[in-house]
């Protein structure tokens, strides 16, 4: 028996594998782009989704039978429940800029199945792609795996780091730490202080990601070729947000105007500047706990992560602050990707975007990449450090800059003689300042104590 089977398309004969479901053009894409691997799951979930709820739009609208409607569908509804989705969908990442390999690879895989149910021939474009294209169906698939992983996966994972900073600010939150400005000594301040600063950080991001939404979830389907919806049901954009809706629990709707929608890429690109904001945010958290963290003896030690793993291969009891560092790399990759993504963003050429699958594969790895290390952060970082208490109180008690609060009485001179006196001789503040004015114990104190220094004012 042969390996293969010939399938035709309108440039001629190809021989296709034998169980393959898809045709002659997906074999074709397969043969031209050997160069990465295969577009995300989650796109190519998002574009099934796409065809199920074209070809209910269609059926509705008196565009297609309704035998072969139902019949896409339920290929389609048995494709997204395969564990083993991925062997259908070979087409590169790095593809015609249109995603059409994609399109047509999702339409030749539909049409097989749908016509193994129908006893008869299901065409891939008259029937699987009516009233669409790649044009409009790929920008579109881009945006509902977008869209389902930040409503579903990121925001939640944000919300739970989110809860985590909160809840660490109300159980330690009360420990006074040294500040520090340039990586030096500066004046007190209390980790709810630290805890509650990064947890604004996130949700200043929590609310630029929710502030997109509506643009995200807004999608080119309908403008077909170039915009102008040529092949299209005039009520098929509409009706197809609407199946959308209900089959994914999320709400889409049609693009303000299409021509933008197909010929730039601004609201990926948005979102993707907007991501790599986030994983600026996460990776000065993460520095930070490094820092914090960093000893035991030798370093700040403010704080102790929870030990993890063995940190070397050679040094043995050495633990490594492995969370913040996993963190860290998952945000550098996300800024890095933004950078990909805003050039492919100046590729929208006249009527069309042609760097789609790039920034589909880029932005939808981003979203997945910090909903994990969000999720991680928080769990197994921020819930589970323990405050090194007589550290940080050791640390106050050394710490010169302190003595700034003194400036209003004594003045900025003699303070700073008063620091560059207790750093030299390794001594506390307050004793040296007892012993260079003519202030009581008991005032210096009062003047000094690190917790009302926490609360700002004179």
């Amino acid at each position: 028996m042969s390996h293969f089977r010939i399938e035709k398309d309108s440039m001629g004969e190809m021989q296709v594998p034998a169980d393959a479901l898809y045709g002659a053009q997906t074999q074709r894409a397969v043969q031209n782009f050997q160069i990465s691997g295969p577009m995300p799951a989650r796109f190519i979930a998002a574009l099934l989704q796409v065809k199920l709820a074209a070809a209910r739009a269609n059926v509705a609208l008196g565009q297609l039978p309704a035998e072969i409607g139902e019949a896409i569908e339920m290929s389609g509804v048995e494709l997204l429940a395969d564990a083993d989705l991925m062997r259908h969908f070979p087409v590169d990442v790095f593809q015609t800029g249109s995603g059409t390999s994609s399109n047509m690879n999702a339409n030749e895989v539909l049409a097989t199945l749908a016509g193994r149910k129908l006893g008869k021939a299901v065409s891939a474009n008259d029937h699987v792609n009516a009233g669409q294209s790649s044009n409009d169906s790929i920008p579109s698939a881009l945006h509902i795996s977008a869209a389902l992983a930040l409503h579903n996966e990121l925001l939640p994972a944000l919300t739970g780091l989110l809860d985590a900073l909160r809840a660490k600010s109300a159980s330690d939150g009360h420990h006074i730490k040294t500040g520090r400005t340039h990586l030096m000594d500066a004046m007190p301040v209390r980790l709810s202080q630290v805890l509650d600063g990064w947890a604004a950080q996130i949700e200043a991001q929590i609310a630029q990601l929710q502030g997109l939404q509506p643009r995200v979830q807004a999608l080119a389907q309908g403008g077909t070729a170039v915009g102008t919806g040529i092949n299209a049901h005039p009520d098929f954009a509409a009706r197809f947000c609407t199946e959308l809706s209900s089959l994914t629990g999320l709400g889409f709707t049609t693009a303000p105007d299409f021509f933008a929608a197909m010929g730039s890429q601004d609201t990926a690109v948005a979102l993707s500047g907007a991501l790599k904001g986030l994983a600026v945010s996460l990776m000065k958290i993460a520095n930070d706990l490094r820092w914090m963290n960093s000893g035991p003896l030798a370093g700040l030690a403010e704080i102790e992560l929870e030990a993890l793993q063995p940190g070397s291969s050679i040094m043995p009891g050495k633990v490594n602050p492995v969370i913040p560092e996993a963190v860290a790399m998952a945000a550098a990759q996300v800024i890095g990707h933004d950078a990909a993504i805003t050039i492919a963003g100046q590729s929208g050429n006249f009527e069309l975007n042609v760097m789609l699958p790039l920034v589909a594969h880029n932005l939808l790895d981003s979203l997945h990449l910090l909903a994990k290390t969000s999720a991680l952060l928080g769990e197994r970082a921020i819930a589970s450090f323990k405050v090194n208490a007589p550290g940080l109180q050791q640390a106050l008690s050394r710490n010169p800059i302190l003595v700034t609060a003194l400036n209003p009485v004594i003045g900025y001179l003699k303070a700073a003689e008063i620091a560059k006196q207790a750093y030299k001789q390794g001594r506390p503040v307050i004793d040296v300042a007892a012993e260079l004015t003519e202030l009581s114990r008991a005032e210096l104190e009062q003047l000094l104590d690190p917790a009302k220094l926490t609360q700002g004012g004179l």
